[in-house]
């Protein structure tokens, strides 16, 4: 959770001046005090550890951790380090920041926190891999660099530990509450309260000086009563900026008529009065939207959700955010489009007073709307990549202005920047069981829009992550007919990714989930896809048996295309195993089966594995024969690439069977062909480019 954002982008250590009463967003975005803290910071980088003073090498990086509670300018001080030690070069291969806490408090799973470490390498984290393996992942890929990488409110050791490089020259700064106790060789540098001069500074940069010099004193008692924390001043800061006719006094006197909680700590009571003051002044529909804004998934919203969770209009939602960002309970990311984010010190205390002040039934209702405006957008962010003239298109032709996208290029850049908040959408509905039905739904638009726009080899851990929580929801409402998809999807993935033997267990599982739901598709799809499996672990035996039942049910059901597919698949399994009798009766069934279709290239290509099994079983004269066959056929079908990678395997038998000239002509039919084709190709393409 990140307290008070940073301006990095001017030099480190110089003046940072501006004009008297900026807004609270770029008041927030200076850097004030806390010079004490980074010199010991960057002593504390220069300070011999255990293992010099023991006369080794440093095995791993250097952890420098900044210990403080939410609101007190932790990662604030955090992020103006590494600007700091950035600037001179000293870590040429970037700084890396991620988060260990969600916005809600809850820790992010290592695995998450890897990937994304990996994605900021361009390393690409396989889908389904385990914390371990990724967090490998990232000790490697970070082994031959200069880095700095800030982990920032981090809940234990245990989420810092397994994400440090052995590599002294890289550099991690952390930041938590309290000390990193397992992490050896590490000082916590522990901050409270700014001082009160660079108190005073900041709240006149949020104001203007002249308010502070008419009352000084009550200046001074103010930024005492804010407890010294930039959080909760930047709030006080907000509010005085949006009344000009208010004094420093004015602000103090509420602040502190406002009740305290007995039940918050001390030192956290500071940041909530000033929060309940801001609250308490907001108008009734905009300290509503406030109040909604803490279930937005992953801390950040955009006028859409916003507008969603509210029941307002999306232009009425986006004018009251750009206000929040003024009083300082906001900050944009600065992407496009414009995103919005609840500081994390403050995700608490909005939670608090939604609970407190709306009906259970209310938060309901926003959240089914958030997650049904969000649905539509995905659905749209599909649609726009269809042909004009296609359904979806005229289905979103009729969707309101405000939900469409412009261009396929548009939809694609808002799928990519709301990516993290629309998978937190997802797993945040998944888990609150009461709104399964629009989880579902959200689920398989998102998995859409993604095939589309990244694909699926490149948007696989993603959905990796997606058919689990569809199978979440399909265990728990008993619905064996999406348990059996996701399951297949799975065990596709896990196949893909070398894990074969996962991938199998769940084509076993997904065999019975169909069969519960008598989904033929599903449990032909499951032993097919067994049998696979089994052939790439080497067990021709029981991959010839699941074929085998595999195919039985595609013949009960008539269904020939798929039948002739199964045939093929037995001939190669039985193949490899050295079955060459059974193997060329497959293959000639496939083949019949695909004449029976009219598919001349499938017949070809079945009749040239028939050729080579003959010529594996020791009849070269047939296997001749049958190319010629298969040949004839790809020639009949104008498979021109096809004709001349059979007319290549007839050369290769003619030379076995002692025939060398031949062979040279059917090499030289087969150069004559793929020649022929080129220029054909660039003819068309020059055709096209005209």
């Amino acid at each position: 959770m990140t307290d008070q954002a940073v301006d990095t982008s001017s030099p480190a250590g110089s003046a940072r001046t501006a004009g008297a009463g900026e807004p609270p967003d770029v008041m927030a975005s200076q850097f004030f005090g806390r010079e004490r803290e980074l010199k010991s910071l960057q002593e504390d980088i220069e300070r011999a550890g255990l293992d010099t003073l023991a006369g080794r090498k440093a095995p791993r990086a250097r952890v420098l951790l900044i210990a403080g509670r939410p609101g007190s300018g932790r990662s604030a001080l955090a992020a103006e380090l590494a600007a700091r030690l950035a600037e001179p070069g000293d870590y040429p291969d970037g700084v890396f920041r991620v988060a260990l806490t969600e916005p809600g408090g809850e820790r992010v799973p290592g695995e998450r926190t890897a990937r994304e470490l990996l994605g900021m390498l361009s390393v690409a984290a396989p889908p389904g891999a385990g914390e371990d393996e990724l967090s490998q992942m990232v000790r490697e890929a970070f082994a031959p660099l200069r880095a700095l990488i800030l982990l920032d409110d981090a809940v234990d050791a245990e989420q810092v530990d397994p994400l440090l490089p052995d590599n002294p020259d890289c550099l991690v700064v952390a930041t938590a509450t309290g000390p990193l106790t397992g992490i050896p060789d590490v000082r916590p540098c522990t901050i409270g309260g700014m001082d009160a001069g660079s108190a005073v500074q900041m709240l006149a940069r949020g104001i203007g000086q002249v308010r502070i010099t008419v009352d000084p004193r009550a200046a001074q008692t103010l930024t005492e009563e804010c407890g010294g924390q930039p959080a909760a001043l930047a709030l006080v800061s907000g509010w005085l900026a949006a009344r000009p006719g208010a004094s420093v006094a004015d602000v103090t006197k509420q602040l502190l008529e406002h009740q305290e909680d007995s039940e918050q700590p001390s030192a956290s009571r500071p940041l909530a009065r000033a929060f309940r003051l801001v609250h308490d002044s907001l108008p009734p529909a905009a300290a509503s939207i406030l109040r909604l804004l803490a279930l937005a998934p992953a801390g950040t919203a955009d006028a859409h959700t916003a507008s969603a969770l509210a029941g307002c209009s999306v232009s009425a939602a986006g004018t009251t955010l750009d206000d929040f960002v003024r009083s300082g309970l906001l900050r944009t990311n600065g992407a496009e489009p414009a995103q919005y984010e609840l500081p994390g010190c403050l995700v608490p205390l909005v939670r608090a007073v939604l609970e407190e002040r709306e009906r259970p039934a209310e938060i309901q209702l926003a959240r089914a709307r958030m997650l049904e405006r969000t649905v539509r957008r995905l659905q749209a962010c599909r649609a726009v990549t269809d042909p004009e003239d296609s359904p979806a298109r005229r289905k979103l032709a009729g969707l309101p202005r405000s939900l469409r996208f412009p261009d396929p290029g548009s939809a694609a850049e808002w799928l990519r920047v709301r990516e993290p908040s629309l998978v937190a959408a997802a797993r945040l509905a998944v888990r609150d069981g009461d709104l399964d039905t629009l989880a579902r739904r959200l689920v398989a638009a998102l998995v859409r829009a993604l095939a589309v726009h990244r694909g699926t080899e490149e948007a696989a851990p993603v959905l990796y992550g997606l058919h689990g929580l569809v199978l979440d929801v399909a265990e728990r409402r008993d619905l064996p007919r999406e348990k059996a998809a996701a399951l297949l999807n799975l065990a596709d993935l896990d196949a893909g990714t070398g894990r074969t033997r996962e991938a199998l267990a769940r084509y076993r599982a997904a065999l019975d989930a169909g069969r519960a739901a008598n989904d033929l598709y599903a449990t032909g799809r499951a032993m097919e896809s067994a049998g696979g499996a089994y052939a790439e672990l080497g067990d021709f035996n029981r991959a010839s048996d699941w074929y085998g039942r595999a195919l039985a049910q595609r013949l009960g059901q008539g269904e020939r295309a798929d039948a002739a597919r199964l045939y093929g698949r037995l001939g190669a399994v039985h193949t490899y195993a050295g079955r060459y009798g059974e193997a060329l009766r497959d293959w000639r069934a496939a083949a019949a089966g695909h004449r029976r279709l009219g598919d001349l290239p499938a017949q070809a290509r079945a009749l040239s594995e028939a050729a080579r099994v003959q010529e594996y079983a020791g009849r070269p004269q047939e296997s001749l024969h049958t190319c010629r066959e298969a040949v004839e056929l790809a020639r009949r079908a104008g498979d021109v690439r096809l004709q001349a990678a059979l007319e290549l395997r007839l050369a290769d038998t003619l030379d076995r069977l002692g025939d060398p000239a031949a062979a040279r002509l059917h090499r030289a039919t087969a150069d004559r062909l793929l020649v022929e084709e080129g220029s054909a190709y660039e003819i068309r393409s020059a055709s096209i480019e005209t």
